[in-house]
């Protein structure tokens, strides 16, 4: 027992969402008490390598900073258990396609705390809050249950029910954030530009716990609330919309038919963009939503439109960050023709959701949308490189 640091933040891994929540967490990274900290994700030879040169280059503005800080890294979480440095709350900010690897070392964890604490081992089991971008929770939560059945299976755990399963789910939640930051270049050389502080709603699990762990990380100074009654998904969908609408939207509206890329904010791109591609857009969004229940049947498509509309506004003079991502990708000559990670996680799941639900309507939209704007990123990089010709 005592392997976990009650009222301890872990971050995982130190990307470009994880040092921006970072970042606020520790008054930027004035406060290195080892109250918050990054943890390394099992097998990732880049996190290893940041943890052994402990040194974060941090750049604000124009300036960038060096943050050297051995106490800030820790190993993976089972090296965590060894040393009794697991954190109390482990922020998730790998790619979606790591979750699952995430929760299999997290439950390798608790089967070793089972097996020499007993029942007991639940309580020094970090929580898990899933801050990933993109609609996945429902199929990560099902792997979970279907990870740790198969482990009572191959009798490395006991039975589960009625007691510790709940008790086990209850551990796993939501955090959907609008917390946004960049990361220039790769390795230990890379540069982290954290974006302004950011909300982060929390949805799922066990309401007590989650109430107690949002207090926590709003006294260490970030800014997170809880869903109260929406559920993990719901609050994923609402999200999509707005990441959808100043992201993709915003990619199609900064990049011109000749493939010329300018720098818009949110109340630029709105103002290019008619209001019926707005309206189409949650047409189909919603039209998923109600296809998998994360809205209500005879929800009202207008409300959540106004809703939508509300929300962009207060985000009015913020750049998306995708756009941000496709200014730095050309101004260093490695942007891809593909959908950035925030679009990818949106858009493939809804389109899989909609194929289905056999919501084929919804399904061809993304699909179209899908096609558009990488075509637009393959124009701004004709137009890039051109342009980088005539200046030889």
């Amino acid at each position: 027992m005592g392997r976990l640091r009650l009222g301890t933040v872990g971050i995982l891994p130190a990307g470009a969402l994880g040092v921006s929540l970072a970042y606020h967490l520790t008054a930027g990274f004035s406060r290195l008490a080892g109250s918050v900290v990054f943890l390394e994700r099992d097998g990732s030879s880049s996190s290893a390598a940041l943890r052994d040169h402990a040194t974060l280059h941090v750049g604000e503005g124009d300036v960038v900073r060096e943050v050297h800080a051995p106490d800030l890294f820790l190993p993976a979480l089972g090296a965590c258990a060894e040393v009794n440095q697991l954190p109390e709350v482990l922020l998730v900010c790998t790619q979606p396609d790591q979750l699952l690897g995430v929760l299999s070392s997290w439950v390798r964890l608790f089967e070793k705390l089972h097996t020499e604490d007993g029942a007991a081992g639940v309580e020094e089991l970090p929580v898990l809050v899933l801050a990933s971008n993109g609609i996945y929770f429902q199929r990560v939560r099902q792997f979970l249950l279907e990870r740790l059945e198969e482990s009572t299976l191959l009798g490395r755990l006991p039975d589960l029910w009625p007691d510790l399963m709940p008790r086990l789910v209850g551990r796993l939640m939501r955090g959907v954030t609008i917390q946004t930051g960049l990361r220039e270049g790769g390795g230990a050389e890379a540069v982290y530009r954290p974006g302004p502080r950011g909300r982060t709603r929390l949805a799922g699990g066990d309401p007590g716990l989650r109430g107690r762990i949002a207090a926590r990380l709003n006294e260490l100074g970030g800014w997170y609330e809880l869903a109260e009654e929406a559920s993990p998904t719901r609050v994923e969908f609402e999200k999509a919309l707005v990441n959808l609408a100043a992201n993709l939207l915003g990619q199609l509206a900064a990049i011109d038919e000749t493939g010329q890329f300018h720098r818009l904010n949110v109340r630029e791109i709105l103002a290019t963009q008619p209001e019926s591609s707005l309206r189409e857009l949650v047409e189909h969004v919603v039209a998923v939503g109600k296809a998998v229940r994360a809205y209500a049947a005879d929800e009202s498509l207008d409300a959540i439109f106004h809703e939508l509309q509300a929300s962009l506004q207060t985000h009015a003079d913020h750049v998306p960050s995708s756009l941000q991502w496709i200014e730095s990708g050309l101004r260093r000559g490695v942007l891809q023709p593909r959908l950035t990670p925030t679009e990818s996680w949106l858009l493939e799941p809804l389109i899989r959701y909609a194929h289905a639900a056999g919501v084929e309507a919804a399904a061809h939209y993304f699909e179209a949308l899908s096609r558009r704007l990488e075509h637009r990123l393959a124009l701004a990089i004709l137009a890039a490189k051109a342009t980088a010709g005539k200046s030889l």
